[in-house]
């Protein structure tokens, strides 16, 4: 096995593109000419179908086959024998529920941590990567029977960050309040904010922001710092434990 290669976008469709449009390139550099098959993970939507319909031409437009795990009668199976994983966005909590309901957890950690086969995820594909799912935006709508997610890296993802729009009257929360609020509670570990159009690929102990949007990044009792693409986030991937 290789190291952890990892792809975490925050948003798989950007504003006057298609799926997966905006980040089409670094998938392929990413996957590269070794991964024949993808094995798609269609959980976080309730019409699997359809959704593997979508991620199907994607892949195979870019010279990929791709097999959804959903199609199998042994998921666990499924994880084992697949060359390349790639987790779709949509319920953050529906996904989780449904990796823990079919034993993937440990699996897909396996797979990625210890054979080195690549990940890819967007959106609650990319919160579940993470330590847990307590950053991600979306509503509870099923009870997974823990926060806890993969561990594919020591901290947290809020995907599709939002900066406070200065011209709003909207009064709710911000982003950045609800990211202070979970930093309130003891032991929380960083949190990076990925606007729409940026992601972070991880190659063993490097991680890179890549994109054209930027992040936030979130650590406790700090204040937040702004970064480009281009910026070494390698540091995130020390386990938090011993910044503190």
């Amino acid at each position: 096995g290789g190291p952890r290669r990892l792809l975490l976008v925050s948003n798989s469709t950007l504003h006057g593109g298609g799926y997966l449009g905006h980040c089409q390139e670094h998938i392929k550099s990413f996957l590269g000419e070794k991964v024949k098959r993808v094995l798609f993970v269609p959980y976080a939507l309730h019409d699997r179908d359809a959704y593997a319909r979508t991620a199907r031409a994607k892949f195979e437009s870019l010279g990929y086959g791709l097999d959804s795990i959903h199609e199998y009668c042994d998921p666990v199976e499924a994880v084992r024998k697949s060359e390349a994983i790639f987790i779709g966005g949509g319920n953050t909590f529906r996904l989780l529920k449904a990796l823990y309901d079919n034993s993937l957890i440990q699996e897909i950690r396996k797979r990625v941590l210890e054979d080195g086969i690549p990940y890819m995820g967007s959106s609650a594909g990319t919160n579940v990567a993470t330590i847990s799912i307590n950053t991600t935006n979306d509503m509870p709508i099923v009870y997974p029977p823990s926060l806890q997610a993969l561990g594919l890296v020591p901290f947290n993802i809020n995907p599709h960050y939002l900066d406070p729009d200065v011209k709003s009257s909207h009064m709710g929360e911000t982003r950045e309040e609800r990211i202070l609020q979970y930093h309130e509670e003891p032991n929380t570990p960083p949190v990076l904010g990925l606007r729409e159009g940026a992601m972070l690929l991880v190659e063993g102990d490097k991680a890179t922001l890549q994109g054209v949007t930027g992040a936030r990044l979130f650590l406790r009792g700090k204040k937040p710092t702004e970064h480009e693409p281009g910026t070494d986030f390698s540091f995130l991937l020390i386990d938090s434990n011993l910044q503190n």
